[in-house]
């Protein structure tokens, strides 16, 4: 009997794990990275952007040429879309309220300490989806390389990562057209443009995987490794243990009716 239950427990376990498995593989995103300086150099851009789906980097925007480059095999897919375009005019529009943002913030910083060189501003945004369910929205802030703020768009929760941005936090926070438009882009667009890539994505032409590509893509991701190695042998377990349950429950009941 308690070899029974121990069985049992694993068999929940693995259960769980399996379950945590297949909603890794069925989950998708979207993600924005915009670095934004106040001022450019000759030769450089104040605001550039990257953009990847499931990690994977698909585009390249600079916003002072306001010149889109696509990346891979994806980038080449769909950058002849309309929601390659729509795209496009999102990342100038954002990334010049985002260089709007950053003026203000060096100008607070000047009036305290002035002479001191002028801030740089990063910013993520990420979105994520499960078949048609919505998982979550998030803008992550970075002030010159130190992560600062942390927008939840779900329940539109700020979080104060460091101190020296509180500030900052309580002037967006009350920012009602800025919090708007964070929510907008990062839950409505975001969502329905990584809808349209991976219409794409699925049309891509499959090839098998060899050891080569496993080992390189989990040098990328840490989940490669779990995904790649650890699922089937979590199917092994899963099934090895539901048959050590039948076998033992088989011999508990040979047993019972010996026993009368």
């Amino acid at each position: 009997q308690n070899v029974s239950s121990i069985l049992h427990y694993i068999y929940i376990l693995l259960m769980l794990l399996l379950v945590k498995a297949w909603k890794t593989l069925g989950t998708h995103s979207l993600c924005l990275d915009f670095t934004v300086k106040p001022q450019s150099r000759p030769g450089e851009s104040w605001c550039e952007v990257q953009g990847s789906v499931d990690k994977t980097a698909f585009l390249q925007y600079d916003c002072e040429s306001n010149k889109i480059k696509p990346l891979g095999h994806l980038g080449k897919e769909v950058n002849a879309t309309k929601t390659w375009t729509q795209l496009t005019e999102m990342l100038r529009e954002l990334g010049q309220e985002l260089r709007t943002i950053l003026l203000d913030i060096n100008l607070e910083k000047n009036k305290r300490w002035p002479g001191v060189s002028p801030l740089t501003l990063q910013a993520k945004m990420s979105c994520q989806l499960e078949g048609n369910n919505d998982l979550g929205s998030f803008w992550n802030f970075s002030i010159d390389g130190q992560p600062s703020l942390y927008l939840n768009v779900m329940h539109m929760e700020w979080t104060v990562i460091n101190p020296r941005a509180r500030g900052i936090k309580e002037k967006w926070g009350n920012d009602k057209e800025l919090t708007e438009r964070l929510r907008k882009v990062s839950m409505g667009d975001c969502n329905h443009w990584l809808t349209g890539f991976l219409k794409y994505q699925k049309e891509m032409p499959g090839r098998e995987l060899s050891y080569h590509d496993i080992t390189q893509q989990s040098g990328k991701d840490p989940n490669s490794i779990f995904l790649f190695f650890t699922l089937p042998l979590l199917c092994y377990l899963y099934f090895l243990s539901l048959f050590l349950i039948i076998i033992t429950c088989f011999i508990s009941s040979v047993f019972f009716l010996l026993a009368f």
